[in-house]
């Protein structure tokens, strides 16, 4: 009789909808044991949760429940169910569900939450936005449910370090990560500021060479990462053996007992785990806290709940030389209305080749000659779009590729609307997918890098403000290094001026502190990021280029903001012999 009274006061008896509800206004963790009545709840997790009751000592953050689903409105897609199911009330919101006595993961689910509750209550830490379990009555749905993960979409972050950056450790490291399964959902390229590296690295604030770690960490490019835990078992994933141990310990309070048989489980390492099997993790720092990933999503990404919902793809367009010449202006007004966002756009006369390619399907039809010499007569436009799902919406937008079919399926489209007379054929092209979409972008609009160099005397908001306008305007910051130039180094990057009388003054403004050493990636780079600077002289930048940077963030001619290459060569260089300097000697080192 004892034992039955301990029982009850373990756990509270929930069997109808009234006293679920009740339930639910519970302040902090409340677990729930659902049953059936025909089997009754779980007595093989009671010592479990009575261990966890007195080692937590938490009476109001605390509550065991067992519910009966055959009562429960709620709870009806758990009826005629054999297996056991624990559900997770964080005031009020089901947040997660583990179905099976499995013991050590409910174990730490219990822990991990009361230790969030516990931080909240404190004032530590802000409550996460839980995603809450809707119950399906569904068997196809159930069959599909994970017993070792929650129901709400886990995320973790990831900081591939200035160290590993520079060393071109990136592409590896992610590479591996997507192999393993994981899913990136977003990732960005950027120096850390100081408070952020406070913030993320707060655990280890209180090493003694913390101070060093927080100037290492701002002193180069990082790449941060959201990555999710994707829904398919890849590679990650390994057959593993009960641990009899640790499924056996939680029944020593109550020996008399017998632990049920645990089946043979597969496990999925967690993200921290797999880079250490990778021996990687000493170049990538994990977070993967439930709360602490919430508030660096919104730290380092602020819309990355709208920017996951879109699809932005990248597309090539063309505009062909009739169309371009007479119609141009018209063309790039609808692209606008549309929601198209035009990255890059060029002009170019199409070889006869190019032309061919790109009219291949028309290779048999009599007015094929008279095609390529239309299309190779004068200039097209070339455009690189992005919108979200792109690809499918220029496609409806333009029409079928033959002006006779669109007529007859889609008259309103831009095949009719802009149809050339004597051309059966659409004057707009796109990308046929995604795959030939960046094979055509990297042929029309090649790559090319420039070095680039935001000087000492800019303050670090004001650097911040300049890096914003280097990505906004399309730039890719392929590698980033904060250094103090010395004579030695500042040589390689002003090599042209270094004979002028002046070139000491120069040398007197980049010894004030570091500067920001930059290489970066653009279609017309060079160009793009010299009309981007603005003149030399702030003054005139102001009068001339008021929108450049030299002109926001220039005091005079040797204190202009900002450098870069005069020319592609220049370029080319200056990149080898700096970030010569800043790659260790065995790159592909781990």
């Amino acid at each position: 009789m004892a034992s039955k009274k301990r029982e009850i006061q373990l756990q509270t008896v929930v069997n109808s909808q009234s006293l679920w509800d009740e339930m639910l206004q519970n302040k902090g963790l409340t677990v729930i044991d659902v049953y059936q009545a025909w089997c009754g709840p779980c007595k093989a997790m009671q010592p479990l949760f009575r261990k966890l009751k007195n080692e937590l000592n938490e009476d109001e953050l605390l509550h065991f429940v067992v519910a009966e689903a055959d009562n429960i409105v709620t709870l009806q897609s758990f009826r005629d169910k054999c297996e056991p199911v624990f559900l997770f009330s964080v005031n009020g919101k089901i947040i997660a569900k583990i179905i099976g006595a499995n013991a050590p993961l409910v174990n730490q689910k219990i822990i991990n939450l009361i230790d969030e509750e516990r931080k909240i209550e404190a004032g530590e830490m802000v409550r996460p936005q839980y995603h809450e379990i809707v119950f399906v009555d569904s068997d196809a749905e159930d069959g599909e449910e994970s017993p070792y993960e929650s129901a709400e979409q886990l995320y973790s972050i990831a900081i591939i370090k200035p160290d590993a950056v520079i060393a071109r450790k990136s592409l590896e490291i992610k590479k591996k990560i997507l192999e393993a399964g994981f899913v990136i959902e977003i990732e960005d390229k950027r120096v850390l500021t100081e408070q952020q590296v406070r913030d993320f690295y707060s655990r280890i604030a209180d090493q003694p060479d913390f101070e060093d770690f927080v100037l290492f960490m701002t002193n180069g490019l990082s790449h941060i990462l959201v990555i999710s835990q994707g829904n398919e078992k890849q590679p990650a994933w390994e057959e593993t053996e009960p641990n009899p141990e640790t499924e056996t310990k939680v029944y020593e309070d109550n020996h008399h007992e017998v632990a049920p048989p645990t089946l043979r489980k597969e496990k999925r390492y967690s993200l921290q785990e797999y880079l250490e099997r990778q021996h990687i993790s000493q170049l990538c720092d994990i977070e993967e806290s439930i709360a602490n990933v919430n508030k660096f999503i919104d730290m380092f990404f602020p819309d990355f709940k709208s920017m996951k919902n879109l699809k932005l793809e990248k597309i090539l367009a063309l505009l062909l030389p009739d169309l371009f010449q007479e119609k141009k202006e018209n063309v790039l007004g609808i692209i606008h209305d549309e929601g198209f966002k035009i990255l890059m756009q060029r002009s170019i006369v199409l070889s006869e080749e190019e032309a061919q390619t790109l009219c291949k399907e028309y290779e048999n039809e009599d007015y094929f000659e008279n095609l390529i010499k239309k299309m190779t007569s004068g200039p097209s436009l070339a455009l690189v779009l992005l919108r979200d799902n792109c690809l499918q919406h220029w496609k409806e937008l333009i029409g079928p590729s033959s002006v006779e079919k669109a007529k007859t399926s889609v008259p309103e489209s831009l095949c009719v609307q802009f149809a050339v007379e004597g051309l059966p054929i659409n004057q707009l092209y796109g990308s046929d997918s995604l795959e030939t979409a960046e094979k055509e972008i990297q042929y029309f609009f090649p790559p090319q890098q420039t070095l680039a160099l935001i000087k000492p005397h800019v303050t670090q908001e004001q650097r911040e403000e300049i890096l914003k306008y280097i990505k906004e305007v399309g730039f890719e910051i392929t590698q980033m290094k904060e250094m103090l130039l010395n004579e030695e180094a500042a040589d390689k990057i002003y090599s042209k001026i270094k004979t002028k009388d002046f070139y000491k003054d120069v040398l007197e403004v980049l010894s004030e502190g570091p500067s920001l050493v930059m290489i970066l990636t653009k279609w017309n780079a060079v160009s793009d990021w010299r009309r981007l600077m603005g003149p030399v002289d702030p003054d005139e930048a102001k009068l001339l280029s008021p929108d450049s940077i030299r002109a926001q963030f220039g005091t005079s001619v040797l204190k202009n903001a900002v450098h870069g290459s005069s020319n592609i060569q220049e370029a080319m260089e200056t990149i080898d012999q700096m970030f010569e300097m800043l790659v260790p000697e065995n790159p592909e080192g781990n």
